[in-house]
């Protein structure tokens, strides 16, 4: 029964690749539209590597295998709601303030201090929010940051 678990899980994850390789594909293309590297490159790396890891949950699952229903699984949950609503919060909130809030959080869930842990998920959301914007030339989004600029 535990080999038919992964199988279905892994074939749930192949539908979720196929998806959000589909979306990739849908991002507006760049102004000029001639760069090698434009904004859907890392969402379909995703999807390649997300599907080839459930093509093999799929056809080689772990026969150990058998799901957490103790407190693993409960914090399992917490980990996809957190990451649904750091989905959800990116364009509304910007890339460093979910970023901050997400990785802080799945931090904290972690063990480590809420202090540390969102003082660690700032960090990460500035140097990658820097990364992406200045040395790979993709923008993010700024959010609150945007619209307090507007004003």
């Amino acid at each position: 029964m535990t080999t038919l678990n992964d199988r279905i899980f892994g074939v749930l994850m192949i539908v979720l690749a196929i998806a959000y390789g589909w979306g990739a594909t849908q991002l507006p293309e760049p102004f000029g539209g001639s760069e090698a590297v434009g904004p859907e490159t890392f969402p379909l790396l995703l999807a390649v590597v997300l599907g080839l890891s459930s093509l093999y949950m799929v056809v080689r699952p772990d026969p150990d295998n058998a799901w957490p229903w103790s407190r693993t699984g409960v914090e399992l949950v917490i980990a996809v709601v957190v990451l649904v609503l750091y989905a959800m919060l990116l364009q509304p909130l910007g890339f460093i303030i979910s970023t901050t809030l997400a990785v802080g959080t799945l931090c904290w869930r972690m063990g480590a201090r809420p202090v540390k842990a969102f003082i660690t998920g700032g960090v990460a959301g500035v140097v990658v929010f820097l990364l992406f914007n200045f040395a790979l030339d993709l923008a993010l989004p700024l959010g609150l940051l945007d619209f307090m600029e507007a004003n």
